[in-house]
């Protein structure tokens, strides 16, 4: 399926190209489908084993899409989305739909994540396992400013005795390291590189219009830095030590809301 003559990437890669909505039924509820590479083959990420996705590329190089794109496919699949939108207008298509909590003000993010921590820990010490919580993605939006807005949250708001490390920061940091185990999966973008990010937790890293040295520490097993493209939705997949070229899937927020709004019969 998909398979051309010429190893290129395709100028656009939309829902009604041939082809294109029959992959994405036929993908395992594990698996969500990030866009096409050169060889003309589907490229996706499986999220049982490769549990968080980072995506960074300058203003308006379809960061909010590539997350769009995964997220309306994540809930397609029957999991739940949490989305994190400091800027309140990334991700809208998703107000209102099952399986969505969205929160936008600091204080909410900061709660959210303080609260999911918890309740993860809370199943832990009742059950000893997480095999039966359902899949939940977050989907970060501008997440190394968010983290910072965290940080000089938690400096306004500590009462004297209290860490002085945000504990937001430190439950995204925790959350990230459960991964697959807990079965929570962060979608972050960004639009570059900042330690906070956490990139060793990150298995595959999508790479738009990003500096060198954004390359050298999201991707520093990239010896090479490939050139960036201009193109809209074009991004390099990271993935152990390869970089594929990738035009990825185009869902507008209407494909995105209905595609969400199905899920799958066999969706566990």
């Amino acid at each position: 399926m998909w398979k051309t003559k010429q190893s290129i990437v395709p100028q656009q890669l939309r829902l009604t190209d041939p082809g294109v909505r029959e992959q994405l039924e036929g993908l395992p509820a594990s698996q969500v489908l990030i866009g096409r590479s050169t060889d003309g083959q589907p490229l996706c990420v499986d999220l049982d084993n490769e549990p968080h996705v980072l995506v960074c590329s300058a203003s308006g190089g379809g960061t909010s899409t590539a997350l769009r794109t995964l997220a309306a496919q994540f809930l397609h699949h029957g999991g739940d989305v949490l989305v994190l939108d400091t800027k309140r207008i990334s991700q809208t298509w998703a107000h209102g739909l099952p399986g969505v909590t969205y929160r936008s003000d600091i204080a909410d993010i900061h709660d959210a994540l303080i609260g999911l921590r918890a309740e993860l820990t809370r199943h832990v010490d009742e059950h000893g396992e997480t095999v039966d919580l359902p899949h939940l993605a977050v989907v970060f939006e501008s997440a190394g400013h968010t983290l910072r807005q965290l940080a000089r949250h938690w400096d306004k708001v500590r009462q004297a005795g209290e860490p002085k490390t945000s504990p937001a920061v430190n439950a995204y940091e925790e959350l990230l390291f459960a991964g697959r185990e807990a079965r929570i999966h962060i979608l972050a973008g960004a639009q570059s590189y900042s330690a906070a990010l956490g990139r060793e937790q990150f298995s595959t890293v999508l790479l738009g219009r990003v500096t060198t040295p954004t390359w050298s520490q999201a991707a520093p097993q990239i010896a090479t830095v490939p050139k960036a493209s201009t193109h809209p939705g074009r991004f390099h997949t990271v993935q152990r030590s390869t970089a594929h070229p990738t035009q990825v899937l185009h869902l507008s927020e209407t494909e995105a809301a209905a595609w969400a709004a199905v899920p799958q019969p066999d969706a566990s």
